[in-house]
């Protein structure tokens, strides 16, 4: 490993959290200022925050319930075909032209 070109590693970093917890861990800084740690994260604590996604869900299930009336009204009306007829496959026909006239004579 070459010398002087790895940052300075400080074994006893102090790490501290929005909630107030503190603790320490190896980093290369000397302290570290976060938001959310273990033990004010809803994973670790079980205290889940419930984020209102049911209210985005019933928005959008509006909006849908008012688009189905409109495309109803304007229901396609579909054109029936008339029954294909079968195709028949022949063979190619080739037509030779014979010259009579050379032979008359």
């Amino acid at each position: 490993m070459k010398k002087e070109i790895h940052p300075k590693y400080f074994a006893n970093a102090k790490v501290h959290c929005a909630c107030g917890a503190g603790f320490e861990v190896g980093s290369t800084k000397d302290i570290i200022e976060t938001e959310v740690c273990s033990k004010c994260h809803p994973f670790y604590t079980g205290k889940e925050k419930v984020i209102d996604t049911a209210g985005r869900v019933e928005k959008f299930k509006q909006r849908l319930a008012k688009k189905q009336p409109a495309k109803a009204k304007k229901a396609k009306v579909k054109k029936v075909k008339a029954e294909a007829k079968p195709v028949v496959k022949s063979e190619p026909v080739i037509k030779i032209k014979v010259d009579n006239k050379k032979d008359a004579k």
